[in-house]
């Protein structure tokens, strides 16, 4: 069993950084089931975002994979080289948010496993920074704040169904396989955290179109949630009202219907016809 989270912040006279969001997870149950999450072979190459003290990191190596853990904290950095010593692992001091996972997937010649516990106020950009490198990365899982897990993974129909939803499941098949207690962290967080795992596909689920059209959909669809369809997207001004008006006739959705009912081919679908009006595709 690997020494504790608590126990090598003491051993080098350091606390967890509260600014940073900095909660490190040491239990080896909730460990192994992130592992087994993300589920590297030996042949893999395996991006860690915020590696941390390592425990996650030591996880993942005895697979086989080769491992790169990135940590932006300069303070753990050399402590997690000398934890990772005589692993397959290699540490780099870098931001998650930035990390050119494009580059990293070029010299290794394969797309990419990205895996890590991320800091609850940082999630949301590293998600979407990971999802742009999307032809870069087979598969990432993700230690979040659960609600953010729910809103991820949530069907359409629910209050969590929203633009993450809409715009993460366009590109990838979404699951949530484990839950974490505070309890289990050092320190532990205010809220309850789950693991979410995106497989990204080869192609999106469905025809968006133009994708920045598509974006600029969703977020005006549920910028106001309490108005209608037609109504949220006149007030977005993603389009003419009445071409508006002719694309949803044209596939067949209901104005008055509110955005959170939509399913993602639904809203590919609009995106597609406004695209083809517009010209842009």
């Amino acid at each position: 069993m690997a020494e504790s989270p608590s126990s090598i912040l003491r051993r080098h006279g350091l606390r967890p950084k509260k600014a940073w969001g900095q909660n490190f997870l040491g239990d080896d149950h909730h460990l192994a089931a992130i592992a087994a999450a993300a589920a590297p072979a030996p042949e893999d190459v395996v991006v860690e975002l915020g590696a941390g003290l390592g425990h996650l990191t030591r996880h993942l190596a005895r697979s086989g994979a080769r491992v790169i853990a990135v940590e932006r904290d300069r303070d753990l950095v050399p402590i997690l080289r000398t934890e990772m010593e005589g692993l397959p692992v290699e540490v780099r001091e870098e931001n998650a948010a930035t990390i050119d996972l494009h580059a990293i997937a070029q010299a290794a010649g394969r797309r990419l496993l990205v895996v890590g516990n991320l800091p609850y106020h940082l999630s949301t950009g590293i998600l979407f920074h990971v999802e742009a490198h999307r032809a870069d990365v087979a598969r990432a899982v993700f230690l979040l704040q659960r609600e953010v897990t729910e809103r991820i993974a949530a069907p359409p129909g629910g209050r969590s169904y929203g633009v993450v939803s809409v715009l993460l499941q366009l590109h990838a098949d979404v699951d949530v396989p484990h839950h974490v207690p505070a309890g289990a962290f050092t320190p532990p967080p205010e809220v309850e955290s789950a693991v979410v795992r995106l497989a990204f596909r080869d192609a999106p689920r469905a025809d968006p179109g133009d994708e920045a059209l598509f974006r600029r959909l969703v977020k005006a669809a549920f910028a106001q949630r309490r108005k209608t369809l037609g109504n949220a997207l006149k007030a977005g001004r993603i389009a003419a009202p009445e071409e508006l008006q002719a694309a949803l006739a044209d596939e067949g959705i209901d104005p008055g219907r509110r955005a959170e009912t939509l399913s993602v081919e639904e809203f590919a679908a609009i995106a597609r016809r406004l695209s083809r009006r517009a010209g842009l595709c």
